[in-house]
C-alpha cells in the first residue's frame, strides 16, 4: 500500500515534472527543483572538490523565459556552474551535454502540449533520460535543505554561444557522405524548438527547403501546426511539388512525415533512443 500511495503522489512523471506554467508548474517549484538536482546529479557524482557542470535549454514558449530563469539560479546558488544553451531542440540538449562532458542537463519544455503547459526535464550524464530511481531520489531531496555555498564557490552561468552550430554541425556529420541534393523538403517547425536549427541543417545538406511554422512568438508553439496537425504541411507539400514533408513537435524530439502526395507515415522516435551523440 506505501508503495502504491508513493506512485500516485510521484511528482515526476513519464517525461520530467510536467503542469501548466504557474499552475503545478511554479518559478519557485523549478527552482527548488534545480537545487535538488545540484545534489543527487552533481555534487553526489563529483570527485575532487570539482563542480559540477550543467546545460540548460528550453522550446521557445513564453513561460520559459521564467522558468529557466529559475533553474538557472537554483543550479547556481547550490554550486552549479550553468551553460545556458537557449532555444534548442530536447535531442540537441543531450547532444551538448555529452559533447561538454557536463554532469547533467536541462530541457524545459512541454513537447506537444499547448503553450499554457511547460516542463522540466533532468538529462544525465551524456545526455541520457534519468530512470525513475534517479528521479525519485531529485524528489526526495526536496524535502532537505539544498547546498548553499558562498563566495567563489557559487556556480555561475554563461550563455552557450555556440550551441547550435555545435548541435547543426554534429547532425551534418552524422550523415557522413550522404547528400540531401535534389530533394525538395517541406518543414513544419511547429513555431518550435527547431525553427532555427532544423531549416539550417537540411539546407547545408544540400536539400530544397520550403519552411512553414518557423516564426515562434512565445504563444504560437504546436497551435494548429507541427506533429499534431498535419493539414498545412499535407497542403504544402502538394502545391510545392516537394518529395516529403517533415512535421516537427514543440521540442524536436519525434517527428512525423509525409509523402509527395501529402500522405502521411509515422517516423516517430524517442530522443532517449536516437543515436543523437
Amino acid at each position: 500500500m506505501a508503495r502504491l500511495v508513493r506512485i500516485m503522489a510521484r511528482l515526476f512523471g513519464t517525461d520530467g515534472v510536467r503542469g501548466v506554467a504557474n499552475g503545478l508548474l511554479t518559478a519557485e517549484l523549478a527552482l527548488k527543483l534545480a537545487q535538488a538536482a545540484a545534489e543527487v546529479l552533481g555534487h553526489r557524482r563529483t570527485e575532487g572538490g570539482r563542480r559540477p557542470v550543467a546545460v540548460v535549454a528550453r522550446d521557445p514558449r513564453v513561460s520559459g523565459e521564467f522558468i529557466s530563469a529559475a533553474v538557472q539560479a537554483g543550479l547556481a546558488s547550490a554550486g552549479v556552474d550553468v551553460h545556458d544553451a537557449g532555444v534548442l531542440p530536447t535531442p540537441a540538449a543531450a547532444f551538448l551535454v555529452a559533447d561538454i562532458d557536463a554532469d547533467f542537463g536541462v530541457m524545459i519544455s512541454a513537447s506537444h502540449n499547448p503553450a499554457p503547459d511547460n516542463g522540466i526535464k533532468f538529462l544525465g550524464r551524456g545526455g541520457h533520460k534519468l530512470d525513475d530511481a534517479l528521479e525519485d531520489e531529485i524528489e526526495d531531496q526536496l524535502a532537505h535543505e539544498p547546498p548553499r555555498p558562498t563566495g567563489a564557490e557559487v556556480g555561475r552561468v554563461q550563455r552557450f554561444a555556440d550551441a547550435e552550430d555545435r548541435y547543426v554541425v554534429h547532425l551534418l556529420r552524422s550523415l557522413g557522405e550522404t547528400s540531401l541534393r535534389g530533394l525538395k523538403i517541406v518543414l513544419d517547425c511547429a513555431h518550435g524548438a527547431a525553427s532555427g536549427c532544423s531549416p539550417q541543417a537540411f539546407t547545408d545538406a544540400g536539400a530544397d527547403v520550403v519552411v512553414i511554422g518557423a516564426d515562434p512568438d512565445g504563444i504560437n508553439i504546436n497551435e494548429g501546426c507541427g506533429s499534431t496537425h498535419l493539414d498545412q504541411l499535407q497542403e504544402a507539400v502538394v502545391s510545392q511539388g516537394a518529395d516529403l514533408g517533415i512535421a516537427h513537435d514543440g521540442d524536436a524530439d519525434r517527428c512525423l512525415a509525409v509523402d509527395h502526395t501529402g500522405a502521411s507515415w509515422t517516423a516517430t522516435r524517442s530522443w532517449a533512443s536516437w543515436p543523437w551523440r
